[in-house]
């Protein structure tokens, strides 16, 4: 997945936690609901101002329209988890078990 895919998932996510469909966004953002839906679908490059726009729109700070670190589906995660173990050190293995432990209880 590339970063307007990314960010464009991001938007979409924080669209649906404020309970706004894409044209109650597109309204508030001032553009076009048809334009919102391609950014969402990351096969549209948004501009600086049209991302100004959106925080505002969603009462987000811009960063959090970058904050994507979280989006996984199952196998993203176990393939970072992996590529993690193939990695790291004996103590950094030992820590990250430990905490998989403590999270899974």
């Amino acid at each position: 997945m590339d970063e307007k895919q990314l960010i464009g998932r991001r938007i979409k996510e924080l669209r649906k936690s404020k309970g706004l469909s894409q044209e109650q966004l597109a309204e508030k953002a001032e553009t076009s609901p048809n334009y919102l839906s391609r950014m969402e679908r990351g096969t549209e490059n948004p501009t600086l101002d049209m991302l100004i726009k959106l925080s505002n729109a969603l009462e987000v700070e811009m960063w959090e329209m970058f904050d994507f670190g979280h989006v996984a589906n199952q196998k993203e995660l176990k393939d970072a988890i992996q590529a993690f173990s193939k990695f790291a050190d004996e103590p950094a293995l030992r820590l990250a078990l430990k905490i998989i432990r403590a999270v899974s209880r």
